[in-house]
């Protein structure tokens, strides 16, 4: 569904991001695989078969310099801009309200909030300028944005904050051709989630109608929808993916 696109994941070095980094790169996408940890990536591009037409690429979503860099070193590697690009970078620093530290709260926002807006303000108007059309931005929010999370005030204000923007730059990307859309996990099997204790585990397992925890394959197949002509009329949409919960 995605052959000739270029694509740019951020975040993919792991988890989410590294599964839709794969499925796109089989369904025909060339893939800049940008994260902050390179010997992640390199494992990401590993696993899908290669550089021959993907590439690894360092990228701090947290700073916008950083992201202006990512996007000049693709441009430079494939000549052109992505025309689609998934934000799944994203951080946790849990803790209770009142004993939560400042730099913890700062962390997760300035990386899952302000990388949002680094990462979409940046090859939003790469698209622009090159005049690509379609385009598609999807954004990667959370439950926790949805229902909030003891816990996670931080993580569930930042995912919270990704929805809104989500859908107030889709009203404004439209006109050019830009699609800008969202996907909501529920509790997905991921490195991130494996520091979940077990006892909460099955406390969770036991309100998810599905009753099993997702994978990140569930979450590259919806990527992929957004990311394909045949979404091709949505833009500022949620899309809940949590086997029910919510």
């Amino acid at each position: 569904m995605l052959s000739g696109r270029l694509a740019l994941v951020t975040g993919g070095g792991r988890g989410i991001g590294r599964e839709v980094c794969k499925l796109f790169a089989r369904e025909g996408a060339r893939v800049a695989v940008a994260d902050l940890d390179q010997d992640a990536t390199r494992e990401t591009l590993k696993e899908m078969g290669g550089e021959d037409n993907h590439f690894g690429v360092e990228a701090d979503v947290a700073s916008l310099d950083s992201i202006k860099n990512t996007s000049s070193e693709v441009f430079k590697k494939f000549g052109e801009h992505p025309s689609i690009v998934v934000n799944s970078a994203g951080i946790t620093r849990d803790g209770y309200l009142l004993k939560m530290s400042e730099p913890n709260f700062d962390q997760v926002i300035n990386v899952n909030l302000k990388g949002t807006f680094n990462v979409n303000q940046t090859f939003a108007a790469a698209m622009k300028s090159a005049k690509i059309n379609p385009g598609s931005i999807i954004n990667v929010a959370s439950i926790s944005g949805q229902v909030g999370n003891a816990g996670q005030t931080n993580y569930s204000a930042s995912k919270a904050g990704v929805i809104g923007f989500t859908r107030s730059a889709a009203k404004e990307l439209g006109k050019f051709g830009i699609r800008v859309n969202c996907i909501a996990p529920g509790f997905i099997q991921t490195p991130m989630t494996d520091t979940i204790p077990d006892h909460i585990k099955q406390m969770l397992l036991f309100q998810i109608p599905m009753g099993d925890f997702g994978k990140p394959e569930d979450i590259a197949e919806v990527a992929v929808f957004l990311a394909s002509d045949r979404s091709r009329y949505m833009t500022g949409s949620i899309l809940s993916v949590n086997g029910g919960l919510y």
